[in-house]
């Protein structure tokens, strides 16, 4: 699965709220492979998945950050729509939460370890920042990789005066194409930790680099990626992770490795017996080891590590006051939800309020950006549609060239042939009826060589109506009366 090299990198997909399952796994691959932490040489994060990288880079605790993730989810929750409430602000929640978790040199720990991806917003490409100058630059660049436009916000956050969003939008798993990356995702696909679902369904889907199998559970899981599901469901996908990172470790044969860690592959086989009794011993060692890690992920299924599985258990726990006690009965919850329409836009007005105050200082910077920004559309536009119309007016020209060109230069043929073949019988025979008609070709001749297009309305007759118009003849007048001789 890795080749055989002395360096690797660990990247961590984005997925929203399910970010509790790369909780289990950071947590997994510290406790029972720390020297896979301690010497990987770079370690990315999207979205969701930044926020563990962060963590794990910087020492954070990942008990805290787990309890981070279920609070916020609770918080969504408790409201009518959800994160989608306005009184929700997921931006302020995880700045409050980095800057409550993260340690003052944080900053100085992640430059050169940790990767953020972020998707600029003046062309759409992907940026992976690994240097932070401040501890406020972190949590903004965290801030950046995990806005979501319209979800959290319309007017996206500036790092180092770029603007950026969520860097799932453009890369999801940093870094996957290489083979000395461990990649961890949610959602079970092709990823190396991943939940292994028991699907028979081959087809897959790639999004933003990110596999994912076509089926129901991973289906589920996409769902409550924006909108959480309850706390006991996060806390058992954190257990998930946990469970798969264990089984990624035993496949690999990264447990409890000394370190420094040998070259990521697999172990040599021992020199001496057979092939037959070393394909023996080696069946009989998978059986023990097998029954042994099946022990192991009972005892998972039950108990994470202490400090995680304490934090877990304190955020899943439901506080018992007298006002909670009160909104959770049957009565006032359906007086809430039927009261809704009428709270809902008293509760928008005092959220629009509070943000519109919050939003005052970058008001001046951000606005000149949506400015830029609208004239740049508008600027698309115009030139995209003056292109358009050009390309239609020419069209419309050369077609009309053409047809002009082909009435004005009908085909002359060399002789009067052609002429004489349509004149009836007695203007053939007119000589000065054929010498008009000889002139028009020789006219028509020099206007080809010239190249000049002259609009001949052939529908018109060449000579007027009268000019070929036998006339009948005068009556011969009578002669006049011979005077009689004398």
């Amino acid at each position: 699965m890795y080749p055989k090299e002395s360096t690797w990198n660990i990247s961590f997909a984005g997925c929203g709220f399910l970010g509790v399952y790369h909780i289990g796994v950071a947590s997994c691959l510290q406790e029972r492979a720390p020297f896979l932490v301690a010497n990987a040489r770079h370690i990315y994060g999207a979205s969701a998945g930044a926020l563990t990288a962060t963590a794990l880079v910087t020492g954070a605790c990942l008990g805290d950050a787990g309890a981070n993730i279920i609070e916020v989810s609770k918080e969504a929750r408790k409201r009518f729509l959800g994160p989608l409430h306005p009184s929700f602000n997921l931006v302020k929640i995880i700045r409050l939460c980095l800057s409550k978790t993260l340690p003052d040199n944080g900053h100085e720990l992640a430059a050169g370890r940790l990767g953020i991806s972020l998707t600029r917003v003046s062309d759409g490409e992907n940026v992976i920042l690994s240097e932070f100058n401040s501890k406020e630059e972190l949590i903004q660049a965290n801030v950046c990789s995990t806005f979501i436009p319209v979800y959290c916000g319309l007017i996206p956050p500036t790092l180092q005066g770029v603007r950026y969003v969520d860097g799932g939008i453009s890369d999801n798993l940093p870094l996957y194409e290489l083979k000395n990356t461990i990649t961890v995702s949610p959602f079970s696909g092709e990823s190396d930790i991943c939940p292994q679902d028991s699907s028979t369904n081959i087809h897959e889907l790639r999004v933003t680099n990110t596999s994912i199998q076509f089926n129901l559970r991973n289906l589920y899981r996409l769902s409550k990626a924006l909108f959480p599901p309850e706390p006991m469901v996060l806390r058992e996908m954190c257990k998930q992770g946990y469970r798969d990172g264990l089984r990624f470790l035993r496949r690999n044969g990264l447990l409890h490795r000394p370190s420094p860690l040998p070259p990521l592959g697999p172990e040599k086989p021992p020199e001496g017996p057979e092939p037959e009794d070393a394909e023996a011993q080696a069946d009989e060692r998978q059986m023990e080891e097998n029954g042994t890690m099946a022990a192991v992920d009972d005892h998972i299924l039950e108990h994470l590590p202490a400090r995680l599985n304490e934090a877990l258990l304190e955020a899943c726990v439901e506080r018992k006051d007298l006002l909670t006690t009160i909104s959770n009965m049957l009565p006032i919850r359906l007086a809430t939800a039927m009261m809704t329409p009428y709270t809902l836009p008293l509760e928008s007005a005092v959220s629009f309020t509070i943000r519109l105050l919050e939003w005052l200082p970058d008001v001046p910077e951000d606005i000149r950006w949506m400015k830029e920004q609208t004239g740049s559309i508008c600027q698309y536009l115009v030139m995209r549609a003056k292109k358009k119309l050009g390309g239609h007016l020419s069209a419309r020209l050369a077609d009309r060239a053409e047809l002009r060109r082909t009435r004005s230069l009908p085909a002359v043929p060399l002789t009067c042939a052609g002429y004489g073949d349509a004149l009836p019988a007695w203007l053939r025979n007119n000589l000065s009826l054929a010498e008009v008609v000889n002139k028009w070709e020789d006219y028509q001749r020099q206007l080809l060589l010239g190249l000049f297009c002259v609009n001949v309305d052939l529908q018109a007759p060449l000579f007027p109506p009268d000019a070929l118009r036998m006339k009948p003849a005068l009556p011969a007048a009578d002669p006049a009366p011979a005077s009689p001789r004398p």
